[in-house]
């Protein structure tokens, strides 16, 4: 598992011989079987969890008992209720897994000890982090500015793995609009070919 963690953080940044051993002992590996929570909305998030194989969803869910799909990660991505994990307070959103997980936790207090320990690191997160904001920020003007269909076929092209793995009720959601509607854009396209 730590050698998919110590791919990721290579792409970004250089890691020595010393830096991978030292990394190493702050992390602790977990596994999940599908529909095995890691969060629940309301408990505190005390890990940040870099996913080493498999799928999990971050989503809440309303009033109603209709969830909303916030972020998809698979291998190679970072999952957690930011927030609650830096601030401390109650969860807002829950994350399970969509497929069975190979996980590596990584407490507040190694996350800040690793970040001391092993300087480099506090220039990997920084970098993840301005990605997430980016990120963030095209889907909010997507979902404000572009049509069903256009949200559909921008992530499609983006992110086919997306479409692939996970399944098209939670890629509604995720996208903001009803099963039904998504079924029918899938159907135009096709039509269209």
């Amino acid at each position: 598992m730590i050698e998919v963690l110590f791919q990721h953080i290579q792409e970004k940044v250089s890691l020595s011989d010393g830096d991978k051993e030292a990394i190493k002992a702050f992390f602790i590996p977990k596994k999940l079987r599908k529909r095995q929570y890691l969060l629940q909305e309301g408990d505190v998030c005390k890990h940040l969890t870099f996913i080493a194989k498999g799928l999990l969803r971050t989503y809440n869910v309303d009033d109603k008992g209709d969830e909303h799909m916030s972020v998809f990660g698979w291998e190679g991505w970072w999952l957690s209720d930011f927030n609650s994990f830096l601030s401390g307070e109650p969860a807002v959103f829950n994350i399970d897994a969509i497929e069975d997980s190979e996980l590596l936790l990584i407490s507040r207090e190694n996350y800040e000890a690793l970040t001391l320990a092993v300087p480099i690191m506090d220039r990997y997160f920084r970098i993840l982090y301005q990605n997430s904001i980016v990120t963030k920020e095209r889907r909010l003007m997507s979902s404000i500015t572009h049509s069903a269909e256009e949200k559909y076929v921008k992530l499609a092209e983006s992110n086919p793995k997306m479409i692939e793995r996970v399944p098209q009720n939670l890629i509604a959601s995720y996208l903001g609009i009803a099963p039904e509607t998504l079924s029918r854009i899938k159907k135009n396209l096709a039509l269209r070919k």
